[in-house]
């Protein structure tokens, strides 16, 4: 399991551009992936999940990844969100 704290870079935040970005590129492995934010966790391969948090700019969400893949598919989606979904 690997569990990586991340912070929220763009201005507008995990709006539905990135959601869906972040839930494209979860579903390309096979590792789990949850995505906790002030005590609520929810599935990052589901669209509604990842847009319910709902989270601005400076947010702190911590990102789990469990699976056969979950190193690679750790870095590539730490990478996206410390670039700020490509909008920072």
């Amino acid at each position: 399991m690997i569990v990586q704290e991340v912070t929220i870079r763009n201005n507008a935040g995990l709006h539905t551009r990135p959601a869906a970005a972040v839930v494209k590129l979860a579903s390309k492995f096979k590792s789990d992936f949850f995505i906790e934010m002030e005590g609520t966790e929810i599935n990052a391969k589901s669209i509604i999940g990842v847009m319910s948090l709902a989270a601005p700019k400076g947010s702190r969400m911590v990102l789990r990844l469990e699976g056969e893949d979950e190193t690679e598919a750790a870095r590539q989606l730490v990478e996206f969100f410390e670039q700020g979904f490509g909008e920072a």
